[in-house]
Order: structure tokens, then sequence, then C-alpha cells
């Protein structure tokens, strides 16, 4: 027990014996001129009293900091060990005081977004291109999902906000929601599909394909089928279901199948300075669309600085969307 009470008596004894930022500083300046004078200039103070912080630190600490020469100020051992160790510090406090500032104006942190897929693509993807340059040090994650999945995730705090739907059923007073447009959906085959070497191709030589769309209840598969039959036409019989964009680009390369894509992804996914995945979108249907999305957060919860740095960059992206539809 004495030696536990011993070793308690160490913790904070310099401080206790009255060390401070000024001596600290002192010494750390005298790491660069060995010169008290240059040392107090630096520190905007006078000779004396930088000659004085020093006595008192060598006072404080009880052994020898320094010796004078004709040139200067020489540390001994003890000394360059405290002054290194004091300029240290300083260092620290000063990146501090920088990390602060940056998570307080938004310019570091981490950013959790969610976005469907057409705005991930047409939306989040330019702001993150953007932000690496403008913000580095801020980080960003990003779940690419559906709308019932999204709202889920920001619900449970995984995400700051996101870019889709409110699914039917939940609470919209529980958000801040930002209506942003309708959706427009293409359909979408492999380069060299049949189709495509058709004159005017129609919906109805479309419906004998195979249709690779989301499951039963799924929003765009909901859409799809209500345009077709809304335009007169009997739904595909041979369909696919899944909500991965990954297996849905699969299958269209591979086969005569028929995908639907949100049409930012549709677009995104056969350029040459996209994906390059050898797709087509067929000219037809250009008129169809998914109800409206927004930009969405909870309503009772501040955003950090970083997650408002990128929520108005998102914001700015939407607003010069809306000016060039």
């Amino acid at each position: 027990m004495a030696t536990a009470a011993g070793a308690g008596t160490r913790k904070d004894r310099l401080i206790g014996r009255g060390i401070k930022f000024r001596h600290l500083r002192v010494l750390a300046e005298l790491l660069e001129t060995h010169q008290v004078s240059a040392a107090a200039a630096r520190l905007n103070m006078t000779q004396p009293t930088a000659s004085r912080l020093l006595a008192e630190a060598e006072e404080i600490v009880g052994v020898s900091l320094y010796e004078r020469h004709p040139r200067g100020i020489r540390f001994t051992v003890m000394g360059q060990t405290l002054a290194e160790r004091a300029r240290r510090l300083l260092r620290d406090l000063d990146q501090t005081d920088r990390e602060i500032e940056e998570m307080n104006t938004g310019a570091r942190g981490t950013v959790s977004i969610g976005a469907v897929t057409g705005p991930a693509l047409e939306i989040v993807l330019p702001v993150i291109r953007q932000a690496r340059v403008a913000h580095p040090h801020i980080r960003i994650n990003v779940t690419v999902d559906l709308s019932d999945k999204l709202v889920g995730e920001l619900l449970a705090g995984n995400i700051d906000f996101y870019i889709g739907r409110l699914p039917a059923g939940i609470d919209p007073r529980t958000f801040v929601t930002q209506s942003i447009g309708e959706e427009p959906l293409s359909l979408v085959v492999r380069d060299g599909h049949p189709l495509t070497h058709q004159i005017n191709p129609t919906l109805e030589d479309c419906i004998q394909y195979d249709w690779i769309m989301q499951p039963h209840g799924g929003l765009l598969r909901s859409t799809v089928e209500s345009y077709l039959l809304g335009k007169g036409h009997a739904l595909p019989t041979r369909v696919l279901g899944t909500s991965s964009i990954l297996l849905t680009l699969a299958l269209i390369s591979s086969s005569n199948g028929i995908g639907t894509l949100a049409r930012a992804a549709a677009r995104f996914y056969a350029a040459e300075d996209g994906m390059g995945r050898g797709i087509v979108t067929l000219p037809l249907a250009e008129d169809m669309r998914v109800s409206p999305y927004a930009l969405i957060r909870l309503r009772d919860l501040t955003l950090t600085p970083a997650s408002q740095t990128l929520h108005d960059m998102i914001d700015e992206r939407i607003e010069t969307l809306l000016r060039q539809a």
C-alpha cells in the first residue's frame, strides 16, 4: 500500500510544483533558437521575463536544465528531455485546437449517407468527388438500398440522412423531408440484344422476353407493372425478382432479359466514363417514373457539423439538378 501511495504522489507533480505553459513555451522555443533573446522575441516578451521563466522552471524541476555559453543556451540531458516534451505537448494542443475547429466547422468527422440507386449515382457520387477535394478529412460511408431499409437505418442511427422515400405506415411527422422530384426509369438490355436491331420496338415486343425486376411489393416493380397495365399491356410472365443491382446487371449482360433501372443508373452503367457494362437503354416508356423522392432526416436529431456540411453539399447538388431540369 505504501508503494501505491508513493506512486500516486508523482501524478501531476510538476503541475503541483507550479509548472505553467509559459515555462514550457520558453523551453520549446529555445529548442529552435538556442538564444534567450530570440525565444523572448518570438513569444512577444522581454528577455528578462524569459530568463526569469527559465530560472523558475529549473527551480520547479529541481535539476539543472541548461548551461549558458557565449553563443546562447545549451540544454543538459534533463533540460533537452523536458524541452522536447514541452514542444510535443504544445504541438499536440495546437493540433487538438485545429481538429476541434475543423469538427466545429464541419471539416472533419464521419458522415453516413443513404440513398436509393438513382440519386446515389446522380446526386451522392458527384458530392463525394467534390468533398474529397474540399473536405479531405471528412470520412463518408454510403448505404445504397431500398427506401424501407434506409428508413430503418435512419431510425436506428446508422445513417445521418438519406435520399429516398418514406414507406407507407411511417409517421411523416418524425422526419424533415425536402422533396426532390420524380425518379425516371428506363428499360435496359445488353448491347446486341435482338430489340436493338429492331426498328421502332414497342412495349408489346418486350413482353415476350424475360424481365429482371424487384421482388413483388417493391416500389420500382409496382411502378413498372402499373405503367404496363395503364398502357393496356399484359404483364410479363417470366420475371426474375431481385433487388441486387449487381445481379440485375449480370443478368442483363448475359441474357436477352430486360432490366428496369433508374434512368440515372442506366446512363451510368452504360457510359464509357461510368462502368461501360455493355448495356443500352431502349427508346421506350420514357415517361415512366417512380413517385417523388426526397432528402430525409430525423426531425429531433441535430446533424453533426460534418454531416451538415455534406447535407448542404447534397442540397446544393439537388438545386443544380432542378435548375437544369
